[in-house]
């Protein structure tokens, strides 16, 4: 992987994950012969003469003027996260919901709609709900998402976007990915997926027809819980000009004589440069280098943590089947779950490391356990090297109406937990002391044997 000094450093060989997740992206700094990509840490760049200028803002010249649209470090964050889903280029930003706004605001105008399933983050949800319908962009959710007719009812000629999450939070509840594809290229309609939980370690969205993936790189990927961020990756497949819907603002050319995103980046690089210049740039959800560089350090791990986040959460979620306080658990890696099989299909059984447990007594008996928690920290955020834990229907689903939390599994003793990389043992002997707590409280799980019988064998916990 020799390259010239100031060059990203090429990968196009292919080598193998892990070999591109601390490598890919990375500059060969050639001032001081830094082996770690520095902090550049300024807001705005110097031309090297009146024409360079030109040319930059111009777009006819790919190199840096500011820091709100383009910095070297982010760049090697952008080019990483690229590499790792298999995109053509990546966009970063200050928050996945960032990221999620920018693609969003890209894809659809005031007047147009989109289609996301029902089961999504909750942020997510009121993003489109709240904010977007205030844009005027509507949103219409697929309560049935394994359906395709569910999906297709929905479909209306303003459509711009289909939205997923592969690991939705905290249900854990899979979407069938054929089915979407189906759906998304009968009508010239580009996939939007969130890739937070799944990482690009445990599944790539563009190798099952996505077009564009997000991430909240405050999660997983960065994996310390120190900063905020956001990316985009742009697939570089979706026929923008051959969509019997519009995208405007990527065909169209925006003045006499000046060619279109389209025409200038070609299919491969359109929407990430559009996404950059016309959208990030005018709304400006800056990444502020000195994350970018945080965020490119934690994706050098990322496959050693999640490789120990999925086997932790598996032990536990099995564990907790089997405790007579559970009323259930949600999580794709058991075989009890309605996902398993798309689980084993196409995430190799790994599920990810986020799963929901609902405790007997309801509210009451959700309070008893969270509070003689230790170990998980009761906090909003997954992802981290720390496990945490949060009662949804009182926090991150407070203001839902009773019948949408009803209808989306949120129930009153339902438990969010992100399982960490701390020992195994050590988790579920925290646990362990929670759901003692429940049923010294009087509170039993309405089948108390209802987890009797699974196989836990060659888990080791």
């Amino acid at each position: 992987m020799t390259t010239a000094p100031g060059e990203p450093i090429s990968t196009s060989d292919r080598p193998g994950f892990e070999t591109r997740q601390i490598h890919s992206g990375e500059l060969d700094e050639g001032s001081f012969g830094a082996r770690i990509t520095p902090i550049y840490l300024t807001n705005a760049f110097r031309f090297d003469s009146f024409q360079q200028a030109t040319e930059r803002f111009a777009g006819t010249d790919g190199g840096q003027s500011y820091s709100r649209n383009h910095n070297p470090t982010n760049d090697v964050a952008e080019r990483r996260i690229a590499d790792l889903e298999g995109g053509t280029g990546a966009v970063a930003v200050g928050s996945g919901a960032a990221a999620i706004t920018s693609v969003i605001l890209g894809l659809a105008s005031a007047g147009e709609h989109f289609v996301s399933m029902a089961s999504i983050y909750s942020g997510t949800r009121t993003l489109f709900t709240r904010t977007f319908g205030r844009l005027g962009i509507e949103v219409d959710f697929v309560w049935e998402p394994l359906v395709e007719e569910a999906w297709e009812a929905l479909i209306r000629p303003t459509t711009k976007a289909i939205y997923v999450e592969t690991i939705p939070n905290p249900k854990s509840d899979l979407v069938d990915f054929r089915v979407i594809r189906r759906v998304a290229e009968r009508h010239g309609i580009p996939i939007v997926v969130d890739n937070t939980v799944a990482t690009p370690y445990l599944f790539r969205p563009l190798e099952h027809g996505a077009d564009i993936v997000v991430h909240s790189g405050s999660k997983f990927l960065t994996g310390q819980g120190a900063i905020i961020s956001g990316l985009v990756v742009d697939g570089g497949r979706f026929d923008w000009a051959g969509s019997s819907r519009r995208y405007p603002l990527l065909t169209d050319r925006p003045a006499s004589g000046a060619p279109s995103f389209l025409e200038r980046y070609g299919p491969s690089h359109a929407f990430e440069q559009y996404l950059r210049i016309a959208v990030v740039n005018d709304i400006g959800p800056a990444l502020s280098p000195f994350n970018a560089f945080l965020l490119q350090q934690g994706m050098e791990t990322l496959s050693l943590r999640m490789e120990r986040h999925v086997s932790n959460a598996q032990a536990i979620a099995e564990w907790l089947e089997s405790r007579p306080e559970v009323e259930s658990v949600d999580h794709a890696g058991l075989p009890s779950s309605p996902s398993h099989a798309i689980a084993l299909r196409d995430f190799g059984g790994r599920a990810g490391s986020v799963l929901a447990v609902t405790v007997a007594g309801g509210r009451a008996g959700a309070e008893v356990f969270l509070d003689r928690l230790e170990l998980f920290s009761r906090m909003t955020n997954i992802g981290d090297v720390r496990s945490m834990a949060l009662h949804p229907a009182s926090t991150t689903h407070l203001t839902f109406p009773d019948a949408v939390r009803e209808r989306l599994g949120i129930h009153p003793g339902l438990i969010r937990l992100s399982v960490g990389l701390e020992t195994v043992a050590d988790l579920i002997a925290d646990l362990a002391a929670g759901l003692d707590a429940v049923a010294e409280a009087g509170f039993a799980a309405a089948s108390a044997d209802a987890g009797a019988g699974v196989d836990t064998a060659g888990v080791d916990a």
